[in-house]
């Protein structure tokens, strides 16, 4: 994952809306959205390489996403997937506290990282490129690969628009899948210097990515309200051409254990 933007208890009808798109190389097998096997309870995609996730609930009210921090400078080659303290969490019953500081224990083990992890107590993020854990506070909040609510042009931009179309009653999930599909590059000044060179920080600038081998996978909404929570996934497939396939899954659970208060 390499864009979320979320907005917590910030809305009339929703107590948790996360948007976010996931950024992969085109070869790495995933399985769409659905429930696991060994795992009934959980809802999320997959990665078949090494079997966690990216973003996943479950029915019991659990949310974890990941993203992952760049920084090219540092890369250990044998560390273990991140995709899998997604999983973890999402399989176990630990409170995002206690969670988030034993991953922060083992974090020297992973490459760089951002974990959200949250339940009916509240949301919560940590990464190991930074000492704290943060307890997420009411409002708008954006996250790509550098700490919560850098100012990176992709988050201050889909920061400014989720707000605009949040400012509605009624979520029009046409409108955010439109945002996290936005492929525009901001100038060079405005970009990072993280360290892969001007080409690959234009690249990875836009909301959506795209490129001859690695890009935006899929995207994902997430609405959490007083009756019901709401999954969509889009997922894109590259057909050779600059124009991409998607295919839509939306999977509603009943909202029966308590998360709005």
């Amino acid at each position: 994952m390499c864009l979320i933007l979320l907005s917590y208890s910030n809305h009339p009808s929703y107590r948790l809306i996360l948007a976010a798109n996931r950024d992969e190389f085109y070869d790495r097998p995933t399985a769409q959205l659905d429930f696991w096997d060994e795992a009934p309870h959980v809802l999320a995609g997959r990665d078949l390489k090494s079997g966690g996730t990216w973003l996943g609930i479950t029915k019991a009210g659990r949310i974890c996403a990941i993203t992952n921090f760049r920084d090219p400078a540092v890369q250990i080659s044998d560390a273990p997937s991140r995709g899998l303290l997604v999983a973890d969490f999402l399989k176990g019953t630990e409170s995002p506290q206690i969670y988030l500081q034993k991953v922060k224990e083992a974090g020297e083990r992973y490459n760089g990282f951002n974990l959200l992890a949250g339940d009916e107590s509240g949301i919560f993020c940590c990464s190991n490129r930074s000492d704290n854990i943060i307890s997420i506070s009411p409002g708008v909040h954006g996250l790509s690969n550098h700490l919560l609510d850098t100012p990176w042009p992709k988050i201050a931009k889909g920061k400014k628009r989720f707000e605009k179309i949040l400012s509605s009653d009624e979520i029009n999930t046409e409108e955010i899948f439109e945002l996290l599909s936005d492929r525009n590059m901001p100038p060079d000044r405005d970009l990072p210097d993280t360290g892969v060179g001007i080409e690959w920080e234009r690249i990875l600038s836009p909301l959506f990515i795209n490129s001859d081998i690695y890009g935006t996978r899929s995207s994902s909404i997430v609405l959490i309200g007083k009756n019901n929570i709401t999954f969509m996934e889009r997922t894109y497939i590259k057909d050779g051409s600059n124009s991409m396939k998607h295919e839509t899954r939306k999977i509603t659970l009943p909202n029966d254990f308590q998360l709005i208060k």
